[in-house]
């Protein structure tokens, strides 16, 4: 997938994979300095372009099918990975997976979206929109790791839960409420990644945590801007008047408290530098992992409750 503003990066790059193919062909000829002055170029330009991305190329950005997936994740930061099946009322759904792992010294119950990474594995997680059996195999995961004092994580990578027929048949809005209720009286550490998509409710059913991070090309929106505009304006194409007016941001979600911390992507994206951006995740994760276990569950609970109930709050606090 070409990103139009890319493209001047792209350009280079086509020219130093060029010269480098010239090279090999004729081994005997001394390297180009053309080579070194061509990635200076790629490298400055990959910041300036990075640094000063507009909401609606964000958007772009953390839809980009070649970041990294959550298994990506499981692979990455995670070892000892046991998936966990079923939510034991109708069946398994493969838009959210979950089970026990290992990260670093701690046991923790990993939870999150799934999207796919070829047309058939998208059209088996309906791009990473969950039905209620995944929100239900979520929470009972949730509650399973709360019985042996297990962190939770949590990622979080969806445009929104599924609005099929038969979703809505079978307790969509109920499963996600429920969710939310429970998550907030969970008496063991909650931690949630927004690593892509936080779309909507369907992101917010997995999203109740103790600390929220958030990738720094990642977006977090009640609604997607192309919805946003079409209700505004009648108009999919103010998707981006429709994306600077959300805060869907990291940098407007962290100044309106709605998330903890932003965890810096490399610059080019996590589509760029996949293997970057997952240790980032890593390297975050541990000290939170770290502060919260040192807290009781009571100071959680109090802690976890007063931070929800600050958000829409306007004015000094």
């Amino acid at each position: 997938m070409e990103l139009e503003f890319e493209k001047p990066l792209l350009e280079i790059e086509a020219r130093i994979a060029a010269l480098k193919r010239a090279a090999t062909e004729q081994p005997d000829s001394p390297p180009s300095p053309e080579i070194a002055d061509l990635e200076r170029q790629r490298d400055e330009m990959e910041r300036a372009i990075y640094a000063n991305l507009t909401p609606w190329q964000t958007v772009q950005v953390a839809r980009h099918p070649n970041r990294p997936r959550l298994d990506d994740y499981l692979a990455g930061v995670f070892s000892e990975y046991v998936e966990l099946h079923g939510d034991r009322l109708f069946g398994d759904d493969a838009a959210i997976t979950g089970g026990f792992a290992t990260i670093d010294k701690y046991k923790v119950m990993v939870i999150g979206h799934q999207k796919g990474k070829s047309v058939d594995e998208n059209i088996k997680t309906r791009f990473g929109m969950g039905n209620p059996e995944g929100y239900r195999k979520a929470l009972r995961l949730m509650k399973l790791a709360e019985k042996y004092s297990l962190p939770v994580i949590c990622f979080v990578d969806t445009p929104g839960a599924y609005p099929g027929l038969e979703a809505e048949a079978r307790g969509q809005a109920e499963a996600i409420a429920r969710n939310l209720t429970e998550m907030a009286r969970m008496e063991t550490p909650m931690i949630v990644v927004v690593t892509g998509e936080g779309g909507s409710g369907g992101a917010l059913g997995i999203a109740v945590g103790d600390e929220i991070l958030m990738l720094s090309n990642a977006i977090y929106s009640v609604i997607s801007p192309e919805g946003c505009a079409s209700i505004l304006w009648r108009d999919g194409a103010k998707a981006p008047e429709a994306a600077e007016a959300l805060k869907l941001t990291a940098k407007s979600l962290l100044e309106l408290r709605i998330i903890d911390r932003i965890i810096t992507e490399p610059a080019g994206g996590g589509h760029r530098h996949p293997s970057a951006t997952i240790a980032a995740v890593k390297d975050a994760l541990i000290p939170s992992i770290k502060f919260l276990r040192k807290r009781s569950p009571r100071k959680l609970l109090k802690r976890r409750y007063e931070k929800f109930a600050a958000m829409g709050r306007f004015g000094r606090r």
